[in-house]
């Protein structure tokens, strides 16, 4: 799978891929007064106002980049009606010829762990039959249970070839309470680049692993280092944008030939109308403000590799 998203990246020349990570706050008023009219103020006309927003602006930025990575939390807490646009956006998207990482940090052990990776990896056989549930490309995994926790993940990936992005140095300001703490001399992050780098060994699929890893955008001494720990793993860099990292900050997460990373933005892009840089687009022409934003994030990031 890796090597389909690198082809696709090659082929846009943008490695950054947009979250599909809609709030309601995001959602132009004019969007959710029509689904609360069809469908009430409830989590049916919620989950229906964050389907139009979804679907509005894949279809306006879909032709420039090479993914999306909606992050499931924001469908989950719509409960049933919320998973259903989840479903529906990862199919969507995928019609539209974009890879779909989704943003859902699972990780358990055992059987556990199993049923995650056949949820959004594999498949569920059911009697004769074999049913996929969300079909995504790829993942996020959590690696705090260890390999007991993602080996499942990593066989799916080999049997139905699919990807994985592990969480290591993350972007949130928090992250260093763990993964900072040193182990031996290390830190916990460098220890976990290890262990990624051990399992992206099971699951090579040219120069890179399908066995990626999450590198923040906000700590860029860390990437660096990290990029050079992890000489085989494909970065998903958080941190862009909205959560102040800028494209200087991330461009040693890129390897020496600018591969080996992929650069998000979630509420940067798809709330891009509210921001003042973009405002004359109007909450009418939400999507075109969002490709505007693309557009610059892509040349911003073009602009240091």
């Amino acid at each position: 799978m890796i090597s389909k998203l690198i082809e696709k990246i090659e082929k846009t020349k943008a490695p950054v891929c947009v979250g599909l990570d809609p709030v309601l706050s995001h959602i132009p008023e004019h969007i959710l007064r029509e689904a609360y009219e069809k469908y009430g103020e409830n989590p049916e006309g919620a989950a229906e106002a964050v389907w139009q927003f979804n679907r509005a602006i894949v279809d306006a930025v879909y032709d420039i980049i090479p993914a999306v990575k909606p992050q499931i939390a924001m469908y989950e807490e719509l409960g049933i009606p919320g998973l259903t646009v989840y479903e529906r956006t990862v199919a969507y998207c995928q019609n539209r010829g974009l890879i779909v990482i989704g943003d859902a940090k699972r990780g358990d052990i055992g059987s556990t762990s199993a049923a995650y990776a056949s949820a959004f990896l594999g498949e569920i056989k059911i009697g004769s039959k074999t049913f996929s549930a969300f079909h995504t490309d790829m993942v996020t995994v959590n690696p705090y249970l260890g390999t007991d926790g993602v080996k499942p993940f990593i066989d799916a990936c080999n049997t139905f070839d699919k990807g994985i992005f592990v969480l290591d140095k993350t972007s949130n300001p928090s992250s260093g309470e763990f993964q900072d703490r040193e182990l031996a001399g290390e830190p916990l992050y460098e220890r976990v680049a290890e262990k990624i780098e051990e399992w992206g060994s099971l699951s090579m699929d040219g120069t890179y692993s399908n066995v990626g890893a999450v590198v923040g955008a906000t700590y860029p001494e860390i990437g660096k280092r990290l990029r050079e720990k992890m000489p085989h793993t494909f970065f998903l860099v958080p941190g862009y944008g909205a959560q102040g990292g800028t494209a200087e900050d991330l461009k040693h997460c890129f390897d020496k030939n600018g591969s080996g990373a992929i650069v998000n933005s979630s509420r940067g892009i798809i709330a891009a109308y509210q921001k003042e840089k973009y405002t004359s687009f109007g909450p009418e022409h939400f999507a075109d403000a969002s490709r505007k934003a693309l557009e610059d994030m892509i040349a911003d990031i073009r602009s240091v590799l």
